[in-house]
C-alpha cells in the first residue's frame, strides 16, 4: 500500500498527539518487540516507536526494517521516534483522505 502525499500529511497531523507506544533499546528489534508492534498496528494503525539506538545509520536500517517486516509504512521521523501506519483490513480504525 502507498500512501499519497495528502495521506500522509493527514497521518503526521494525527501524530503530534499521540505518545509512542513501543520502545526498542539495544537489543534492537526483537521476535518480542515485533509481536507488540502487530498488535498495536491491528488496534491503533498509527503507532508511534522510540529507537534507542544513538548510531543515525543503524536507526536508519532499523526502521527500513520494522517497516518491512510489520509490512507498514513510515509516516514520520523526528529524531529517535518513528510513525509508522498499516491500514486494518478487518477494521478500519482512521478514515484516511482520498
Amino acid at each position: 500500500m502507498s500512501l499519497t502525499k495528502n495521506q500522509i500529511k493527514f497521518l503526521r497531523g494525527l501524530c503530534h498527539s499521540l505518545n509512542p507506544i513501543i520502545m526498542i533499546g539495544q537489543k534492537g528489534l526483537t521476535e518480542k518487540v515485533l509481536a507488540e508492534l502487530e498488535i498495536a498496528l491491528d488496534h491503533h494503525e498509527l503507532v508511534k516507536i522510540k529507537i534507542a539506538i544513538d548510531d543515525r545509520e543503524a536507526r536508519k536500517e532499523l526502521i527500513k526494517s520494522i517497516c518491512e517486516q510489520s509490512q507498514s509504512e513510515s509516516v514520520q521521523v523526528i529524531g529517535k521516534t518513528v510513525s509508522v501506519y498499516r491500514q486494518n483490513k478487518k477494521k478500519p480504525v482512521i478514515d484516511l483522505p482520498k
